[in-house]
């Protein structure tokens, strides 16, 4: 029991060394950085964050299309319940589709069940906005959402320029990455090897763009009054407390 705890403190501290200049940046934000039980991970809660409260957390993932370790945030910002969309690497949507097909026609299911990942489940529920005016866009990235012209009004502009821009560098061709808005939250995971302070700026940048683009789209929402509700948002998400989702 000793050598055991021992070993964990040598981890954290280390673990904290290499995680200084994170904690410097969170706490520079009016942050609060902690690393996990374990010490292999970290969370960083921004409760007075703009344009809302912000979680991050970087970690062991709790996805199986991300190996490794992951970079999982959650910037909460009241939206209509009706705005939900989906971005991601489209090597993941494919992989993702594929395997959505295989593990219900193999096993002659007819529906998807709440164990599946909204990910996968929306790739079969929503339609995929494939009119994007950015070329780069569409060879890149997989877009799907409640309605295509929702979709598209979340997609085009800001959120859409930064999604190329972020395709240069900050998410290269292949890369696993999911950007999502739902339950009236913006959530972006990623697969993250190291946790890596640039890389990290700039996936938070990237949420709070999403997040002001659907704000954009709240008030139109909630004007039109009832737009076409879907059934996830009858699904229980499979997560663990305290997780981002």
């Amino acid at each position: 029991m000793v050598v055991k705890q021992v070993k964990h403190w040598l981890v954290a501290r280390a673990n904290a060394a290499r995680w200084r200049s994170i904690q410097d940046w969170a706490e520079a934000r009016g942050a609060e950085f902690t690393q996990t039980r374990d010490g292999l991970g970290f969370l960083v809660e921004a409760r007075q964050a703009v344009p809302g409260p912000l979680r991050i957390e970087w970690g062991l993932s709790q996805r199986s299309y991300l190996p490794g370790t992951e970079l999982r945030m959650r910037c909460e910002v009241g939206l209509h319940p009706d705005l939900q969309f989906m971005v991601l690497c489209r090597t993941l949507m494919e992989n993702l589709e594929r395997a959505v097909f295989e593990a219900y026609t193999d096993t002659l299911k007819t529906r998807v069940d709440t164990d599946t990942p909204e990910e996968m489940r929306w790739l079969v529920m929503f339609p995929k906005f494939n009119n994007a005016s950015s070329q780069i866009l569409r060879q890149r990235y997989g877009i799907v959402g409640v309605t295509k012209d929702l979709t598209g009004a979340w997609i085009e502009g800001e959120l859409g320029e930064a999604l190329v821009q972020a395709s240069q560098d900050l998410l290269p061709e292949g890369h696993p990455f999911v950007l999502m808005c739902m339950r009236g939250n913006i959530y972006l995971r990623t697969e993250m090897g190291e946790a890596d302070l640039p890389k990290l700026q700039g996936l938070v940048r990237l949420l709070e763009c999403a997040a002001r683009a659907a704000m954009r789209l709240n008030g139109r929402v909630a004007d039109a009054g009832a737009w076409p509700t879907t059934t996830s948002i009858a699904f229980t998400p499979s997560t663990r407390p305290g997780d981002v989702y």
